[in-house]
């Protein structure tokens, strides 16, 4: 990897001067860290993301720092990253925030809420709607620091072996779904599950869950889903992105020259960037070979989508009240959301329709 065309890509050229060779070799140490991910090796997308960053950082320290990647289980597993990155088990992790909601439900902000942020409108409000300083005050506490390492985009709403047309059918249904949906979900009657990600398939196969969410198609593709549930829901209302981290231990940071953490944010920023590009041209592809293979694409109906989003505001409304933390992360997000969408509805949504229309002949 060429260390300046990383530095122009991540649109930092004005930090190349911070990363040049000379400083490097003349005053920056050697270091070596380890990173472990939630996301199972299968997935070149998440796990190749920790890759590139490897690479990304060795290359712009002339191979000084070197960090060695780790799937779930091979040091902990998938649901343990952020802890074993506050316990400096590891030095780095990167991971889904709200597999932590156990710690406190405003642990979801980092990666979606039901009926949050799009991909655009969740990188627009971590670098400058305040979002990012209100998860690492989040996440000070635990002795972490937080950087974004890309967003997966919005979500499919799973796999389902039977077609689910009223609120009647999500009755007792088994379903596996992270973060706070599965709080929202279980309000309308639904059994929600926790599964990591490399247990899911099986766990869909033996039909101890009835259906199941993950990414979307390409991702949803390459666990092979529809062997097990044909039908293949949209939207994923919980998830309008999927915002991923990097977790770093604080004091290990604190320890890291300048030189170093400029390399690490520039390097994650451009992962970022390619992480989001990568999902939006190969889910595009994908979907058509799922339908081709015989998933049975389904939305949710206006009834579903709506009883959903009413609880949604009812719970956060109720946690608000007594978590000053959530309480801040909703505020500022959802005042961000309504601008955002005010703007949307002037231009951006009307090209996109129109476009949708066109494209279709």
């Amino acid at each position: 990897m060429n260390r300046r065309k990383l530095l122009r890509g991540a649109g930092l050229a004005a930090a190349a001067t911070a990363v040049s060779a000379p400083a490097i070799a003349q005053s920056a140490p050697t270091v070596r860290w380890r990173l472990t991910t939630s996301f199972p090796k299968s997935l070149d997308t998440l796990y190749g993301a920790c890759e590139m960053f490897s690479k990304a950082m060795a290359d712009l320290s002339e191979q000084k720092f070197q960090i060695s990647v780790y799937g779930p289980g091979e040091i902990v597993p998938a649901f343990q990253v952020f802890d074993a990155v506050a316990n400096n088990t590891v030095e780095m992790g990167n991971s889904a925030s709200y597999y932590y909601i156990g710690k406190d439900l405003a642990f979801a902000f980092g990666t979606a809420v039901p009926f949050g942020l799009n991909t655009r409108q969740m990188n627009a409000w971590l670098a400058y709607g305040g979002g990012l300083e209100l998860l690492n005050d989040l996440y000070k506490p635990y002795g972490i620091y937080g950087l974004p390492f890309g967003n997966t985009t919005a979500q499919m709403g799973g796999w389902f072996r039977k077609e689910i047309k009223t609120l009647d059918d999500l009755k007792g249904l088994k379903f596996r779904v992270g973060g706070v949906a599965g709080q929202v979900l279980a309000r309308i009657g639904v059994v929600p599950q926790q599964i990591p990600p490399g247990d899911i398939y099986p766990a869909l196969e033996k039909g101890t869950i009835d259906a199941a969410e993950w990414i979307g198609p390409y991702d949803d593709e390459k666990l092979g889903f529809l062997k097990v549930a044909p039908y293949y829901y949209y939207p994923g209302w919980w998830e309008g992105c999927a915002n991923g981290f990097l977790y770093i231990n604080s004091a290990k940071w604190a320890e890291l020259p300048k030189v170093y953490q400029d390399m690490m944010t520039i390097a994650a920023a451009q992962v970022a960037a390619d992480l989001t590009a990568k999902y939006d041209t190969r889910n595009a592809q994908a979907i058509k070979r799922l339908v081709a293979a015989g998933a049975q694409l389904r939305p949710f109906s206006t009834d579903i989508l709506d009883a959903c989003f009413k609880e949604t505001n009812e719970l956060f409304a109720e946690v608000a009240a007594k978590n000053t933390k959530f309480k801040a992360l909703n505020d500022s997000m959802t005042a961000f959301r309504n601008e955002q969408y005010q703007w949307h509805q002037v231009c951006e949504a009307t090209y996109d329709n129109y476009m949708i229309r066109r494209s279709r002949g």
